[in-house]
């Protein structure tokens, strides 16, 4: 190929097509392809390469704790986990229709995964996605030196993702003022962006977590207004190939459940979409 050509196609950053232009003309020349079809071929290899580093550099500033891949998930290990509606999920339906979406279950059974997987997937549809746990969350509205400008470019980085993923809810209490910053997030987009949460903790314990009955209850109310609510029973998906002195603690983890699993709810709770039932947050204990 020509060094002038060469550079003409750095010049215009067509570097899809100077990787590939040699082959195609070779193929064009065997093939007695027209100028159409050889322009053709040659605009879909730019097209592909810049598709993989858009892919690429969202997965970067998606800032996954792990990249997954919903193939490389075992569905089998787990029969409480319905493999048609995960799936249904990574088709990214809800993100269009700006529903949200909440993963509940006992630590292990694979909610950061699949959260995680659905988020790549939904990158790979062109959409933005940022990962969060909530712990992050809160580290980046609470730091000690951040100015109101500074809080409100925070604020605009969780607000701008088609798919916000917050995980980790419940590990442990969060530190003052969290639920605050949570509910502006959930506020500002209600039914304007989708939203998924992953949380260990039944949904009645999230006041005590937050430390603010009200900030939880409101989060509540907005959240699971459009939530598709996936419950999460069994065995650890991570301690699946554990052996040795580990099939001890293997075992308790695949028959916990959350507290609250499984119990009748009180009359005139209404279900949240979905169909589970969901009561609302019990007032905080003095102090907490």
């Amino acid at each position: 190929m020509r060094s002038s050509l060469q550079e003409y196609l750095k010049q215009l950053r067509l570097s899809g097509l100077a990787q590939s232009l040699e082959v195609r003309l070779s193929e064009a020349a065997g093939n007695r392809l027209d100028h159409a079809e050889f322009l053709e071929l040659i605009l879909q290899d730019e097209l592909a390469v810049r598709g993989s580093r858009q892919v690429e550099r969202r997965v970067r500033a998606a800032s996954f704790r792990e990249t997954r891949n919903l193939d490389e998930f075992d569905f089998s290990f787990n029969a409480s986990i319905k493999r048609r509606q995960i799936e249904d999920l990574a088709t990214c339906r809800f993100i269009r229709e700006k529903a949200d979406v909440l993963l509940l279950g006992p630590p292990g059974v694979g909610k950061s995964f699949l959260a995680q997987a659905i988020g790549h997937q939904a990158i790979k549809a062109g959409m933005l996605v940022l990962y969060r746990s909530i712990f992050d969350l809160a580290r980046d509205f609470l730091g000690e030196e951040e100015t109101p400008a500074q809080q409100d470019k925070i604020l605009s980085k969780y607000l701008k993702p088609e798919l916000l993923i917050i995980d980790d809810m419940g590990m442990k209490q969060l530190p003052r003022r969290s639920g605050e910053y949570l509910l502006e997030i959930i506020m500002r987009r209600h039914e304007n962006r989708a939203t998924m949460m992953t949380s260990n903790r039944p949904l009645e314990d999230w006041a005590k977590l937050i430390g603010d009955v009200p900030a939880a209850t409101a989060i509540l109310d907005r959240f699971l207004q459009h939530a598709i609510i996936i419950q999460i029973t069994g065995k650890s998906y991570r301690l699946r190939n554990a052996k040795g002195d580990g099939k001890n603690d293997a075992k308790d983890e695949a028959t916990a459940k959350p507290r609250g699993a499984g119990r009748k709810e009180p009359d005139g709770v209404p279900p949240a979409a979905g169909g589970e039932a969901v009561s609302p947050p019990k007032e905080a204990p003095d102090g907490a």
